[in-house]
């Protein structure tokens, strides 16, 4: 079978391909920003709208002779600028995002260039890219296939990525054949059929205290000083260290369901109207579920599983696993254990909730 994916390496660039890649950055977010302002301007003043192929035409006969040195950066790299900006108007009119939104030199940079005659390879702890030469990487994970592209990437604290888009035959690799139900929560990460509860690391709210204080040594330091670059990086390095733990934490328990179960049940969780509760809203970040079953989902596929996504009006937590008869009290999430009125049953809310989506989901794949 053929799939596309993904290998992400750290990249070690010297000076000189730091200075390309900041050029290249600059370039494309550049490029990015004016014909989003231009696409703009082309339909509130004429309703006229630009397609991709109209600013391409612009940037080739108007932009880089306007601006010379557009052309010292990667010129693929230049155009995948406005297929972007071509996609976030699609996603906008398909209603899947908001408007596109002007790109920022403070956040993260990137730019992706395409691998047009083996012009991307690797090369034993480097790999080549167009006009960068040979880029040094922590090469730990090996593939045989055909690279589509490549994405370059710089962190707020300074750090470099490269991503390789792959496309490359696969196995289908085995899983011990088990069904589960799990029920996601904030005391514990979530709870499963089998009353296994893995505990919430809470990697945000264990380095909120550090995070708080270097916010305000940033918030002291004089505007475009040295010494508020360097607050700045601190704080950066701070964010991604509770980026990495929560990661890697994640990884590790999606790669053991995914290897443990043949079907896991989940419920299909509405995280961004919950997150508009301001209480949890901290917390549901914290535990970012969202990513959690996105690691999952793909993991299971791997591994010939099948992630079920319960509907979140299935009245999960109300109905006794037992006899099937709905609580209604149970709404209220203060009451954490409950005995069926109907059949005497005592139960743990989380469990019997994870019992009622495993039911639910194997109902789902039956009909």
């Amino acid at each position: 079978m053929e799939r596309v994916r993904g290998y992400k390496y750290r990249a070690y660039p010297d000076k000189k391909q730091q200075e390309f890649f900041s050029k290249n950055f600059g370039s494309c977010r550049f490029v990015y920003n004016h014909y989003l302002a231009m696409r703009k301007t082309s339909w509130t003043e004429d309703h006229v709208s630009m397609s991709y192929r109209d600013t391409a035409k612009d940037l080739t006969h108007n932009l880089k002779k306007e601006y010379v040195w557009l052309k010292e950066a990667d010129s693929s790299a230049l155009q995948q600028s406005l297929r972007h900006l071509d996609n976030a108007y699609k996603n906008y009119f398909a209603k899947r995002a908001g408007y596109p939104k002007f790109k920022r030199k403070r956040s993260d940079q990137s730019y992706r260039t395409m691998n047009n005659n083996d012009s991307i390879r690797i090369e034993g702890d480097a790999i080549r890219l167009p006009k960068a030469g040979k880029v040094k990487v922590v090469n730990t994970r090996g593939f045989e296939g055909r690279i589509i592209s490549a994405t370059v990437s710089r962190t707020s604290s300074g750090r470099y990525y490269i991503s390789l888009q792959v496309e490359e035959e696969y196995e289908i690799l085995s899983n011990n054949g088990g069904k589960v139900g799990i029920d996601a929560g904030l005391t514990v990460l979530y709870t499963d059929s089998e009353n296994n509860k893995i505990e919430n690391p809470r990697t945000l709210s264990k380095h909120e205290k550090r995070i708080r204080r270097l916010q305000r040594e940033l918030s002291r330091k004089k505007k475009g000083s040295r010494n508020r670059d360097k607050a700045r990086l601190r704080l950066a390095r701070e964010h991604e260290k509770v980026a990495d733990i929560r990661n890697d934490f994640q990884h590790k328990v999606s790669y053991r369901l995914a290897s443990d179960n043949q079907v896991v049940c989940i419920e299909d969780l509405n995280v961004k109207g919950m997150m508009k509760n301001h209480r949890l809203a901290k917390s549901i970040s914290d535990a970012s579920w969202s990513e959690f079953f996105r690691k999952l989902g793909y993991k299971m596929a791997d591994r010939g599983g099948i992630l079920i996504k319960v509907p979140r009006t299935y009245p999960s937590s109300q109905r006794c696993s037992c006899c099937g008869r709905q609580n209604r009290k149970v709404r209220d999430l203060t009451i954490r254990n409950w005995t069926c009125p109907a059949c005497g049953t005592k139960h743990d809310r989380d469990m019997n909730a994870a019992v009622n989506i495993l039911v639910k989901g194997l109902e789902m794949i039956a009909s």
